[in-house]
């Protein structure tokens, strides 16, 4: 049993789901780096992996501008060298296009009723 939970375990977390006009598509993964087979993903291994695992993009999202400051961040403060105009569009279009904005990445707040009592609630208004 605990093989089979392992193996489904696996095959859901290699197996990404993209949303494209209410169809659903599996995305391919490449196996080492775990990062979506998309135009790009060759420039990203290439360049963002002589810092940081690759763990760090998938877990992450953002727009075009999000993953451009974050570049624009890791140039200034953690040298990461300047890319060729050409290159840094071919990032940013992959990373904005497979690792895109999400709606939300945090969870919704419990509701009132299932929080606890509040000890240090004063009953001064």
């Amino acid at each position: 049993m605990k093989l089979k939970a392992c193996f489904l375990l696996l095959v859901i977390t290699l197996s990404l789901l993209a949303v494209d006009e209410g169809v659903l598509h599996a995305q391919e993964i490449e196996r080492v780096t775990g990062l979506i087979l998309a135009d790009g993903w060759q420039d990203v291994q290439a360049n963002c992996t002589e810092c940081h695992s690759t763990q760090l993009i998938v877990q992450n999202s953002g727009s075009k501008a999000v993953w451009e400051s974050r570049i624009r961040w890791m140039q200034a403060t953690q040298g990461m060298h300047e890319l060729e105009a050409e290159l840094e569009e071919s990032i940013l279009d992959y990373l904005a296009t497979n690792y895109g904005q999400k709606d939300s990445s945090r969870r919704a707040p419990l509701a009132q009723h299932l929080l606890p009592a509040n000890p240090y609630e004063s009953d001064i208004p």
